[in-house]
């Protein structure tokens, strides 16, 4: 009994090892396509426990597994021609899924890079033509998701040959190229530095205009204050003229007087000022009698006959 263990358990590990070998797994996101001697015998789409030949080593059964989820592909940096003949920028993605695992095998050999690959020269030219025929606005309005659908109707008949079926088409960004868009830019700062011109011009005629009514109305009101002050003068001159008139009027002598004071204060203000006049002048009849009297005759000195001395008055 003891020799033959060895040997059960080697038979165990053999019925473990080819029972292993002939099963195998699919998820939920998995497809599996079983290949026996190069030829695909099935395909398994549903997940759950599957039994296929064992020892692919021996190419008998050997499982390959592609995604069943919905997969993403991006195409950046497209250059493409608008109708206008400017070109553009353009970064695109494309979700697809693996509908047909079996031809999916047959025609790429179920590599993903070599369907993309497909597809990224099909999505680039679609891309091309469908930007040629619009202009750049379209890309940025409400045409842009009509657009879109034309472009996944374009790839539709190469993606069912590669057993794909295109889910969606999207544009993430369309730009203009580094030379449209300086071009694009020298041409809106031309407008506005013509708009800003053209604002500049206007706001200068209106100052001016402004200006030249604030002036007028300037000259309108100096001259206004101008004939309403001389007006005004007129009328106190001639209120002054008349209140001399009357207090002269009223007394003569007091009016002399007053004028006579008048004109010391004027004539000997300046404490420099020196008078040469003779003592009998008029001018100093009230420096003699303070009613304005006139002076008495000197008599001559006895002696040589002289000129009468001329009287000198310091300013005091």
């Amino acid at each position: 009994m003891n020799n033959r263990l060895p040997y059960v358990l080697i038979a165990i590990g053999v019925l473990l090892i080819v029972a292993y070998s002939s099963i195998f797994v699919v998820t939920q996101r998995q497809q599996a396509i079983v290949v026996r001697f190069g030829q695909i015998r099935a395909v398994k789409t549903e997940p759950g426990l599957y039994f296929k030949l064992p020892f692919a080593f021996m190419d008998a059964d050997r499982v390959q597994y592609v995604p069943a989820q919905a997969l993403r592909f991006d195409l950046d940096n497209i250059r493409v021609q608008v109708s206008g003949g400017k070109f553009y920028e353009v970064d695109a993605f494309m979700v697809y899924r693996i509908a047909d695992a079996r031809r999916f095998r047959e025609t790429v050999s179920g590599d993903r890079e070599s369907a993309e690959a497909r597809l990224r020269t099909r999505l680039d030219s679609s891309l091309r033509r469908v930007y040629g025929l619009r202009g750049f606005e379209s890309a940025l309005s409400d045409e842009r998701a009509a657009m879109m659908r034309e472009v996944r109707q374009d790839m539709k008949a190469d993606a069912d040959s590669l057993g794909i079926r295109i889910e969606d088409v999207r544009i993430r960004r369309t730009d203009l190229t580094q030379e449209v868009s300086q071009q694009t830019f020298d041409r809106m700062k031309a407008e506005r530095l013509a708009e800003a011109e053209l604002i500049r011009a206007r706001g200068n005629e209106e100052g001016q205009r402004r200006r030249a009514i604030a002036d007028r109305q300037v000259v309108e009101i100096v001259a206004e204050a101008q004939r309403e002050s001389e007006i005004l003068r007129g009328e106190g001159e001639g209120e002054r003229t008349r209140i001399f008139a009357d207090a002269f009027n009223r007394d003569p002598g007091f009016f002399a007087f007053y004028r006579s004071m008048n004109a010391y204060n004027a004539a000997i203000a300046n404490p420099e000022t020196t008078l040469v006049i003779s003592p009998d002048s008029e001018f100093f009849r009230y420096f003699n009698s303070a009613a304005g009297a006139a002076a008495p005759a000197a008599s001559p000195a006895p002696g040589p006959a002289a000129a009468a001395p001329a009287a000198t008055a310091p300013a005091n």
